[in-house]
């Protein structure tokens, strides 16, 4: 059992819930009104109810099984709620056009996040606007298979 077989909760901003769902009825085809073409589904347990959320963000990966996922929320001055359940349970699925993968999650820092946010700007290049808009250091957060 996994424990991404809790209860889901969907997001209480209806865009959010509106692009997860159009993700998973075309497992990824259709474009994202919020992140563009090049997307995916971050699922994480919720720090203090441990509900699965969903957040559709811009797919960022090595092409080698892992994946960074960035606390963007473009460039406001708090970070999105999925850091901090990230943070509380450093777990998470990827729902990857129609696979799905469960991850173990780092939060990165130095020359790794370096080498990550370069990868990331190649896909979404306002991740750069973001930082520069905001005083609080973008978290950034790699998820790979479990050790």
């Amino acid at each position: 059992m996994s424990a991404f077989d809790a209860e889901y909760e969907p997001s209480p901003w209806a865009p959010i819930a509106e692009e997860v769902a159009r993700y998973e009825a075309s497992d990824g085809t259709e474009r994202s009104g919020l992140v563009g073409d090049d997307w995916m589904v971050l699922w994480t347990l919720g720090a203090s109810t441990g509900k699965v959320r969903k957040t559709p963000l811009v797919r960022v990966t090595d092409g080698e099984g892992r994946y960074a996922v960035i606390g963007s929320m473009g460039g406001a001055p708090t970070h999105p709620q999925w850091v901090h359940n990230l943070r509380a349970n450093p777990v998470a699925r990827i729902q990857d056009g129609p696979q799905r993968h469960d991850l173990a999650v780092r939060e990165v820092d130095g020359d790794e996040k370096a080498a990550w946010w370069v990868r990331a700007t190649a896909v979404w290049p306002d991740y750069d606007a973001y930082q520069a808009a905001t005083d609080r250091q973008i978290p950034l957060f790699v998820l790979e298979p479990p050790a």
